[in-house]
């Protein structure tokens, strides 16, 4: 299969919030963008899809000396074929590919967080080292660009914590922080087993006003004169944004199902975004 392609369907198939995000980027941006979202999905799969902790570090050692083949010019996977084309024209490193590797194997030995600083840390580990990449890829002339792209990253992924609730949980992983679950008095067996209480919904009123919090504080660092560059992290969070508040106005009914919006409202908030930015 062609590379472009299989990182397409893998990262950002038609109707995925990815895909109306890179939607209007020029063709080369986008190639890049989906190649790098493909890399970080196939990494994210092996954790999710790896009950037994040995195999899946087998399984990411085999993707470090992916990256390591990548580097010296000799790829094989679709991903790695797709990415090649711009690790110099976006300064990608393999540094930075491994730190995402070892973001996503922290999750094979760790399920629960005793509270957000340490959840703050694994939001960085996973989802800010591609944020960071991913705002190069777009472009940016003030430095202070990075800064931010870390921050809507960590933005991002407390969103996706609380919209993969249950997923996490048949998973035997909670990423919501242990002490304040005690705090709201909901006992990590509730989460684990489905079982909704008023705790429960008072408990992810907290995190999703946090997670906001930390979307308003990233889009006001955001330079204004990369703000154009950076529309395509723009429209991501405003998709994730949308999608909190169709979890709220439903009353946080996320341990049996998860929330996505329609592809037609993607696309507007996608062209919105675009437009007013």
């Amino acid at each position: 299969m062609n590379p472009d392609l299989y990182c397409k369907q893998k990262a950002a198939p038609p109707g995925s919030s990815l895909h109306y995000a890179f939607l209007f980027l020029p063709p080369g941006r986008r190639r890049a963008l989906t190649a790098l979202y493909a890399f970080r999905r196939e990494v994210a799969e092996v954790v999710d899809e790896c009950a037994d902790a040995q195999l899946g570090r087998t399984k990411l050692a085999w993707w470090r000396a992916e990256i390591a083949a990548l580097f010296a010019g000799s790829p094989r996977h679709p991903v790695s074929l797709a990415l090649r084309p711009f690790t110099a024209t976006f300064r990608i490193t393999a540094g930075q590919l491994d730190e995402i590797v070892a973001g996503m194997e922290q999750d094979l030995m760790q399920t629960r967080y005793l509270d957000f600083a340490g959840l703050a840390r694994h939001c960085e580990q996973v989802a800010g080292g591609v944020g960071v990449l991913a705002a190069g890829i777009c472009g940016y002339r003030n430095p202070r660009t990075l800064e931010y792209a870390g921050s809507m990253a960590t933005a991002s992924h407390l969103a996706s914590v609380i919209c993969d609730v249950g997923v996490d949980a048949r998973r035997n992983r909670i990423y919501l922080p242990m002490d304040e679950l005690k705090r709201y008095g909901v006992p990590a067996a509730d989460i684990l087993q489905a079982r909704y209480s008023s705790g429960f919904v008072e408990l992810m009123k907290f995190q999703s006003a946090r997670a906001h919090d930390f979307f308003e504080k990233a889009v006001a660092n955001l330079p204004v004169e990369d703000r154009r560059a950076q529309r395509a992290g723009l429209i991501m969070a405003a998709i994730s944004r949308a999608t909190l508040g169709e979890i709220e106005r439903d009353g946080f009914q996320v341990l049996a199902q998860r929330t996505s919006l329609t592809p037609l409202r993607k696309l507007w908030l996608a062209w919105k975004t675009w437009l007013s930015t």
